[in-house]
């Protein structure tokens, strides 16, 4: 009588435990489900709650990253990756430094082509070392080695760029320096 008790007690916590553990599994895919949605809406370039990001994972603040970006909302996305920067394993570590470089190398694309060279210039070396970054934390991450390669081939053609400003700023220089009249030659 009471080892039948017991296992009639047993059989109750045992199918209490698995209804518990099938509520929570159910739980944990329907957040999951959620969160994919939500990436995809991001992803679509169409907006989302921002407290729905912010309550959910490192993942789903990525797309928010790059849905801002899509939107050249640079300095938010900035910031939504600064939040995320050390979150999960060295590859989500690393696309959120490749994602870091493309927002700097974006930006200094259009400083470019504002003839921006003293605001591009840095921009591009932050590109280059996000990019290495990724790198470091994936080596086998071959658009970071794509992109890291297109940053280094624009900062010297920035360089060559700033020195022929350099040279025709100079230039004119001299030749303002020479034509002033009545500037003394050599000694009294």
């Amino acid at each position: 009588m009471i080892l039948r008790t017991l296992r009639h007690i047993s059989l109750w916590g045992a199918l209490c435990l698995s209804l518990m553990v099938v509520a929570h599994q159910t739980i944990s895919l329907l957040s999951l489900h959620t969160e994919n949605q939500l990436i995809s809406t991001l992803l679509a370039g169409k907006a989302v709650d921002v407290n729905a990001v912010y309550e959910g994972k490192p993942e789903l603040r990525l797309a928010r990253a790059y849905f801002l970006k899509q939107h050249k909302r640079y300095d938010e996305a900035l910031t939504a990756l600064g939040q995320i920067m050390e979150k999960g394993d060295k590859s989500f570590q690393a696309k959120v430094r490749y994602n870091l470089g493309n927002i700097y190398l974006e930006q200094a694309m259009l400083d470019v082509e504002a003839m921006r060279m003293n605001t591009a210039m840095p921009l591009v070396g932050l590109a280059k070392q996000a990019y290495r970054q990724a790198l470091t934390l994936d080596s086998g991450f071959w658009d970071a080695k794509y992109n890291l390669e297109v940053a280094m081939r624009l900062l010297p053609e920035m360089d060559r760029l700033n020195l022929e400003e350099e040279d025709a700023s100079n230039t004119q220089k001299s030749q303002l320096w020479t034509t002033v009249p009545g500037f003394p030659r050599g000694l009294p």
